[in-house]
């Protein structure tokens, strides 16, 4: 089958699994969350419109179980190295690496957050877009147990999974072919992302245009 056949008639189950297979879904989403660079949000979205096309009615819920599991499990690593690295002192980056992607605003406000809700700031800080580290960062320097911390991100990583999976097959109930539903779910993973940092950016500067 050529490209041209393939994007028109939707990709076959079997190319889409070797695309957007599980272990590939399982390693990015690991990935993104121990290292903040690679967009998490849209290889979710996107692994869920090319299950949305799929012929398999439990393809949705693979993606879910997967992604799921692969962001608990990368928020344990990176919090365990963070927890690690602040009880060897100077001997470790990793806490260090953390505050660089913490505005210093963030994490004060994710310290009062967290003194005033516990855990349960994590399910949002999982939701809000950037708010993911500073929250982590708060959690490590109130010396948090492992734990502890395990019981709220658990449900965190589940509600950011459902959302973005909701996004992802928003996009693909758009479009009949599976790559506009993948650029549909992209755009609205970025369009999420976006917007609370320039309502941020405006309400930093209303005090000094209002005048």
């Amino acid at each position: 089958m050529t490209l041209g056949a393939v994007l028109a008639t939707g990709v076959p189950p079997e190319s889409a699994q070797q695309a957007v297979g599980y272990p590939s879904l399982f390693l990015l989403v690991v990935l993104g969350s121990l290292v903040p660079v690679v967009p998490t949000g849209a290889v979710v979205s996107s692994a869920a419109v090319v299950a949305f096309h799929h012929a398999s009615p439990f393809a949705l819920l693979g993606v879910f179980v997967v992604a799921s599991v692969a962001a608990f499990l990368g928020d344990m690593g990176l919090y365990w190295l963070g927890a690690r690295g602040l009880r060897a002192g100077s001997g470790s980056r990793w806490p260090e690496r953390l505050r660089d992607r913490a505005a210093p605003e963030r994490l004060a406000q994710a310290q009062e957050q967290l003194r005033t809700h516990g855990v349960l700031v994590l399910v949002v800080s999982r939701l809000v877009p950037a708010g993911r580290i500073p929250v982590m960062l708060a959690c490590l320097l109130s010396r948090m147990p492992l734990r502890t911390f395990a019981r709220g991100d658990a449900p965190a990583c589940l509600a950011w999974t459902a959302t973005y999976q909701l996004i992802g097959v928003a996009g693909g109930s758009l479009f009949g072919s599976p790559w506009q539903g993948v650029a549909a779910a992209v755009a609205l993973t970025v369009l999420v992302g976006a917007v609370p940092a320039l309502w941020r950016r405006v309400r930093a500067r209303e005090p000094h245009g209002g005048m």
